[in-house]
């Protein structure tokens, strides 16, 4: 068996690249909780075609950060928490949306889209990728159900934002 060699610094870098299952649950949590915030203080501030949309992700946020909760506290999953993995490569761009922008910086309901569908994209790239680097169990299956989830908002606020454009509402 042939076992590549390690230069120096190379496990710096390696180690420097990993977190841990708690650090990622974390921060995940409070990107949930920051999308719940956000939708909430949104859903009497856009119009009314885009509202019932906007209420839908306040549901969906709130659940999805309540999914994080219960899952921390399972026994099996306790037993995970302090293992490493590979920090995904776009996870800049998730810690990103856990600072809470400020709502007088959207104009309009496209802004209001353009900033939630980027969004919903590094949720689901963020998801994805930690699916792919978690070890099998109920930890991964949220991470996939999650990147699924965050398609499927995606897809709906592509919808609205194309209906909203070829309406004349920009």
């Amino acid at each position: 068996m042939h076992k590549k060699s390690i230069q120096e610094g190379e496990g710096y870098q390696e180690l420097k690249d990993k977190t841990t299952l708690q650090e990622i649950l974390n921060t995940a949590s409070q990107f949930e909780l920051t999308a719940f915030t956000f939708y909430d203080a949104l859903k009497d501030k856009v119009g009314k075609n885009l509202r019932p949309l906007v209420e839908e992700l306040v549901q969906e946020e709130q659940r999805h950060f309540t999914l994080f909760q219960e899952l921390a506290k399972q026994p099996d999953v306790q037993a995970l928490i302090a293992n490493k993995i590979l920090i995904p490569p776009n996870d800049h761009r998730f810690s990103d949306y856990i600072q809470l922008p400020r709502l007088e910086d959207f104009a309009d309901d496209q802004a209001i889209l353009q900033y939630a569908l980027g969004r919903e994209q590094a949720a689901m790239e963020q998801y994805s990728a930690l699916a792919g680097e978690t070890p099998p169990g109920a930890i991964r299956d949220l991470f996939a159900y999650l990147a699924q989830e965050e398609l499927e908002h995606k897809k709906e606020l592509e919808k609205r934002y194309y209906e909203l454009v070829h309406s004349g509402g920009v």
